[in-house]
């Protein structure tokens, strides 16, 4: 049975700012619903992406900033850096791990720059939403087998 990832649920203190913020990543706003004052989703998509996120009033307990990790993967890590920094979402470096080809959590063994060589997987930055969601972007230029 096929299972695909089609929507993950942030958790946010003010609905209107999150809206903000992911529409002037550029991402599409697909839905703004609302069933009265304690319900409203809101869902965005990032460009490219067959997953979306839903935030809102009343879609989850989770306190707001306490999605962690969530992975944007890039062609180019560079040029994502500079559009992410144009529309306002205050990047972080680009950075490798020091041991390996993916990221230990909470920034520890980072690298400034690129992975050596550019290799694919290698490559990372990070930012944060308004209320401290963090996404990482992974720079993947040739996918493994399977893929």
């Amino acid at each position: 049975m096929d299972m695909r990832l089609e929507v993950v649920v942030l958790p946010v203190a003010d609905v209107d700012r999150a809206k903000k913020f992911y529409g002037g990543l550029g991402w599409r706003e697909d839905a703004d619903l609302a069933t009265g004052d304690d319900f409203r989703v809101v869902q965005f998509t990032p460009p490219g992406s067959p997953c979306s996120i839903i935030f809102g009033t009343g879609v989850t307990s989770a306190p707001p900033g306490s999605a962690r990790g969530l992975h944007l993967i890039v062609d180019d890590i560079e040029a994502a850096r500079a559009e992410l920094t144009e529309r306002g979402a205050d990047p972080s470096e680009v950075f490798h791990d020091e041991g390996g080809i993916f990221h230990h959590g909470g920034g520890r063994a980072r690298v400034s720059g690129p992975a050596p060589d550019r290799a694919t997987y290698g490559s990372f930055l990070s930012f944060d939403d308004p209320d401290g969601n963090g996404w990482y972007l992974q720079e993947i230029t040739t996918r493994l087998p399977g893929r």
